[in-house]
């Protein structure tokens, strides 16, 4: 809890942002994995958000993840007879991941993220001008 409120808003967005952040890589670093069965195969993942009221500070509410919950999308069936993973019908279970959608949602949590280490910047400049006008 702050003085300035802005700081907690920014603060929670941050914090919010880098969940995406991780969610998003932990997508991406799992698009090729496979799996024998369709439950096996790994489930995107996605943070839920919600609003949340900044402790001490009375109407003023912020963001925070609510938690992260695998997707309910199917696994990719794919015939792969060779592959050592493949079930007894020679079927293998890939992650419905789309990676483009993934790198969209990754410059957007990016930029998201970016924005409000800017509002934190440009609060903490204009609160220093404010102390330096009775000088």
């Amino acid at each position: 809890m702050s003085n300035f409120p802005i700081f907690d808003v920014a603060g929670s967005a941050l914090a919010a942002q880098s969940v995406r952040l991780n969610t998003i890589a932990s997508n991406l670093a799992n698009v090729d994995s496979v799996g024998s069965t369709p439950e096996g195969a790994y489930r995107p993942l996605e943070p839920i958000f919600e609003t949340a009221p900044l402790r001490g500070q009375d109407g003023m509410v912020g963001v925070q993840v609510q938690g992260v919950e695998p997707t309910d999308r199917p696994a990719i069936k794919r015939y792969e007879p060779g592959h050592p993973m493949a079930d007894a019908e020679g079927y293998i279970y890939a992650p419905d991941v789309d990676p483009v959608a993934q790198m969209v949602n990754l410059i957007s949590a990016s930029r998201g993220y970016q924005a409000n280490v800017e509002v934190i910047n440009s609060t903490r400049e204009l609160a220093l001008a404010t102390l330096m006008i009775g000088r």
